[in-house]
């Protein structure tokens, strides 16, 4: 797809699958079975560079929107999951602070993770809201110059690995949507971590829960006005967040068919010779595995495309894109197992390990119905909420 990258982002591109090949897909295999954050091929992004991804090129970062976003974890989807949205979390964070960046921000944040220096994440999901991560319970108080933090969160990616933590917070006499982030640094006072992560899928991830108990922040660490955080959620939060997943199931899907397609290759009928590749039926179900995972990558570059030129429809073609994505994973990984045959169902196969990771995608928030409930109600002219 390098055909609808700019020449710099197709440099930022092989950067990402010179990590893939050599660091993230020869470490996938341990990352996955012993459920370990993918430590090396993040240091390795973070050492080239890649980590400024979404910070403003005058900060010294590349610069890079919403079709970067889609084409580097698409990338590091294909060798691992994990990284890829380990990565992509980061990115998002990142995205967040940027949009509203104070001078204070801007020194404290942007410029460290520009240089590879800093890492940071978002931490949304909680307990009871569900899908609904726009509706956070988590209490902020005003305490001096600065606020008082008290809740907890749930799937915080790259949990107790990273420098800091885009939190969403609500104040106890906020009206209802309403709610504002904060960043909170990892070694605050009151930040403790639940167990480690020990997922179905996606076992690299490091989703833990998190507890802010009396976190004191300053009051630079505000990200935009209190209560402004709905904009957030819309114009920035949730673009990149979905383009970042479906990248990354984009990736899983075009990992499978690439399994899929070596193995009718290689594998012939003993008492004929045949390869399976020469078998009408495998060759139209494949035509089919390629038409799902092409349709799927241009309608997540598509998408990001037009989020990147801030056109209208954009949002109901992020919306789709990541349900689509999903969906594709799911279907392709569930029929390269099948073309696969016994092979594929050896313990611990890399297809049994696509297969896990791409589950996550319909129920990781926002879940793929409340997805294309949104895209209906866009297209529709209709308000998500």
């Amino acid at each position: 797809m390098n055909e609808y990258l700019s020449g710099p982002l197709v440099r930022l591109v092989e950067q990402a699958e010179t990590v893939a090949t050599t660091i993230a897909g020869p470490a996938s295999e341990q990352v996955d079975r012993d459920a370990a954050w993918p430590e090396a091929s993040m240091r390795a992004l973070a050492a080239g560079g890649l980590t400024g991804l979404t910070v403003p090129a005058h900060l010294g970062g590349h610069g890079q929107g919403l079709l970067g976003m889609a084409a580097l974890t698409e990338v590091l989807g294909r060798a691992c999951a994990s990284t890829a949205m380990c990565f992509g979390m980061h990115c998002v964070g990142t995205a967040v602070i940027a949009a509203k960046a104070t001078s204070a921000q801007q020194d404290a944040y942007l410029r460290p993770i520009a240089r590879g220096e800093h890492l940071t994440t978002l931490a949304l999901s909680e307990t009871g809201t569900g899908a609904h991560f726009f509706l956070p319970q988590t209490r902020m108080r005003p305490d001096g110059d600065g606020y008082v933090v008290d809740g907890g969160k749930q799937f915080v990616t790259n949990g107790g690995h990273v420098d800091s933590y885009v939190v969403s917070t609500t104040a106890e006499d906020a009206g209802g949507g309403e709610f504002s982030c904060v960043v909170v640094d990892a070694d605050s006072e009151g930040v403790s971590w639940g167990a480690p992560w020990a997922g179905f899928g996606m076992r690299g991830n490091s989703s833990r829960p998190l507890t802010l108990d009396g976190v004191r922040v300053d009051g630079d660490r505000l990200l935009g006005a209190e209560g402004d955080q709905v904009w957030y959620v819309f114009e920035v939060v949730a673009p990149f967040f979905l383009t970042a997943m479906a990248g990354t199931y984009v990736g899983v899907a075009q990992a499978a068919l690439d399994i899929t397609l070596q193995h009718l290759r290689d594998r012939r009928h003993a008492h004929t010779g045949q390869a399976l590749a020469d078998v009408d039926l495998l060759q139209h179900r494949v035509g089919q595995l390629w038409m799902q995972v092409e349709k799927s990558r241009l309608l997540l570059f598509h998408a990001a495309r037009l989020g990147d030129l801030g056109s209208p429809v954009a949002l109901t073609a992020i919306l789709a894109s990541k349900a689509d994505a999903a969906t594709t994973a799911v279907n392709v990984v569930n029929e390269a197992m099948t073309l696969g045959g016994g092979i594929a169902y050896r313990e611990n196969s890399t297809l049994s390990r696509l297969l896990r990771d791409a589950r996550a995608g319909h129920v990781m928030s926002p879940t793929t119905d409340l997805l294309t409930l949104w895209a209906g109600r866009s297209a529709l002219g209709l308000p998500l909420l």
